[in-house]
């Protein structure tokens, strides 16, 4: 099985920690089973020269936002714009498998609005969430849920 493509953003840092992990784990499940993928994961910022993606991915994304409670008044996104930007760019968004999102369950509705509002706008499954920087047992449940989707693809 060829790795999972992660693209990911990270603004304070949390979604690069649980990616770090979540890469850790997924070499240490390859290693007890050759048939579990790798994780080959490429981190988006302002300084990303935007490239035409040519093979799946996954996307992690964050919630940012200021102001609105992102239901009824509005939202505004906040710093992980260019990520959006980025599956934008040309045929981009035809290569996005799915989408895992990462927030602070204390804002209830606002939890993940930004990955959920990424699946609306590029008709992409949202396949995980966990919250900040998560904790061991999201590792294993969104590396599940990522392999379970490429399974479901053949990919």
């Amino acid at each position: 099985m060829e790795p999972i493509r992660i693209l990911f953003i990270s603004i304070e840092g949390n979604t690069r920690n649980f990616v770090e992990h979540l890469t850790h784990y997924a070499m240490a499940q390859h290693i007890k089973n050759k048939g579990l993928p790798e994780i080959e994961a490429t981190e988006i910022s302002e300084q990303t020269d935007f490239a035409d993606e040519t093979k799946p991915f996954f996307c992690f994304v964050p919630t940012y936002l200021d102001g609105g409670n992102g239901i009824d008044n509005g939202v505004k996104e906040l710093m992980t714009n260019v990520m959006g930007e980025y599956i934008d760019y040309h045929d981009n968004a035809k290569q996005l498998i799915g989408v895992v999102g990462s927030g602070n369950k204390n804002f209830n509705e606002q939890y993940c609005l930004t990955a959920r509002r990424y699946c609306q706008k590029f008709d992409a499954p949202f396949i995980a969430d966990y919250e900040l920087r998560g904790v061991p047992a999201d590792e294993t449940r969104v590396y599940k849920k990522l392999v379970e989707r490429l399974q479901l693809l053949d990919l």
